[in-house]
């Protein structure tokens, strides 16, 4: 049993008080056409209490007046049959003796049993507006609560969002020890491909050897769709085709990383696919790796989450002042956001077992300080379509550099600087 996710019980408890209940439930399975799903990737939330992998599941987290805890969950029963065919599964027994709960129940008793689990509480969180079926179920199990306990008529129903999202935010050392191994594989994947790509190679050859030296080191699936853009495509912050071919003299953007045991990783590099920048190439990536190193530099405790997002916003509009692709004093061309042209997206976001990871960036008043333990991805960029009214010579660059940042009690740690972001050291490697 792992007590990871049996503690983590416990500060759902504390965090919800006394005569409370929260009610989470699995991800399903996704059909893709008749008789064949998608793999299955379990709920995040849901894997973070439970460490259950299977469908069709509900956990109820129960505290008493004495804000005492009991847990609950409701999985697919043992049945020959369907083990045969689609594999083994835990059971009620399991649910108790492999993951910790209190008691475990088949999950065709859920509507039958929630409602009396229910009769006592003062408030019940769930996720709500987040699956709109289990919304629905949760709040007809409210409703019969009610009716079973005159006690329960004031019963509040309420969003766990906010306080399940705050403790996912700031990380354990032993979810810090998975990141760092996912976050390793696929530095070590990216350093690879560096090495394995060459003119007139397909985007889509590039995006298997990745999906390959993942799965190697035991990243079985990637954390997002893979962004592998050659040349112009770059310019297109979200292009998810990658079918067309790797054109000699063009730059790659290749946005990949593995999942390691529901963890993400998220890493972005752009290297020449001849191996050999261009000076137009090597200009705009030295302004991005600039912007990349400051915003850096200021993650860390006593800053808040905008101050990187302000530095790299900086940083790249003095670049492209130099560059002669802006024009003006920087602080206009900031209060303009002429920069926007060219580097539209934030600097980063929150990471974990979502690759864009839950997690308030303010109350509403003031950015989120940082705090040790929280991870977040740094990635600026400039991208400079065809379509950009500037010299030819710059146009179909794009540019990202992104890594993965743990905060900690002494600044900050790069989980992913395995691959490398210096073009000389781009360029060795890519001869050897």
């Amino acid at each position: 049993m792992n007590t990871m996710f049996t503690d983590r019980r416990k500060a759902v408890g504390s965090a919800m008080g006394p005569n409370a209940c929260l009610l989470i439930a699995s991800n399903d399975h996704v059909s893709r056409n008749i008789h064949h799903t998608y793999s299955f990737r379990q709920d995040s939330y849901f894997w973070y209490l439970s460490g259950f992998n299977e469908s069709d599941s509900i956990i109820l987290i129960k505290t008493d007046s004495e804000a005492n805890l009991s847990s609950y969950m409701f999985v697919p029963p043992k049945d020959e049959h369907s083990e045969l065919w689609d594999g083994y599964r835990a059971g009620p027994k399991g649910a108790v003796d492999d993951y910790g709960f209190s008691q475990g129940y088949n999950n065709h008793e859920a509507d039958q049993t929630i409602p009396d689990l229910l009769a006592g509480c003062n408030k019940v969180f769930s996720l709500i507006g987040y699956k709109e079926d289990f919304s629905k179920r949760v709040a007809g199990w409210v409703k019969q609560a009610r009716l079973k306990d005159r006690h329960t008529a004031a019963i509040e129903h309420l969003d766990a969002g906010p306080f399940l999202s705050s403790l996912r935010r700031v990380k354990s050392e032993k979810e810090i020890q998975l990141m760092k191994k996912g976050c390793e594989i696929s530095a070590q994947a990216h350093k690879a491909a560096m090495q394995f790509v060459a003119p007139n190679m397909n985007e889509q050859s590039l995006e298997a050897f990745y999906l390959y030296k993942f799965a190697e080191q035991g990243s079985r699936f990637p954390a997002y769709t893979p962004i592998v853009a050659g040349g112009e495509h770059a310019c297109i912050l979200h292009y998810v085709e990658n079918d067309q071919t790797l054109n000699d003299g063009d730059l790659v953007l290749v946005d990949a990383g593995g999942e390691y045991e529901c963890y993400a990783s998220d890493i972005t590099r752009t290297y020449p696919v001849n191996g050999k920048f261009s000076d137009e190439q090597l200009a705009v990536y030295k302004v991005v790796l600039e912007a990349h190193k400051q915003a850096i530099e200021a993650v860390k405790t006593g800053n808040h989450i905008m101050q990187p997002q302000e530095i790299s916003e900086r940083v790249i509009t003095e670049g492209l002042v130099d560059l002669g692709i802006l024009d003006g004093k920087t602080e206009d061309l900031l209060e303009e956001g002429a920069h926007k042209n060219f580097y539209m997206h934030k600097v980063g976001h929150w990471i974990g077992l979502d690759t864009h990871d839950v997690g308030a960036y303010s109350d509403g008043n003031n950015f989120t300080n940082y705090e040790a333990g929280m991870v977040q991805t740094i990635e600026p960029g400039i991208y400079i379509s065809s379509k950009s009214s500037v010299d030819e010579k710059w146009k179909g660059i794009g540019v990202r550099i992104e890594d993965n940042i743990l905060v900690t009690d002494q600044g900050n740690e790069n989980l992913t600087q395995s691959a490398p972001v210096d073009p000389k050291e781009i360029e060795a490697l890519m001869s050897s």
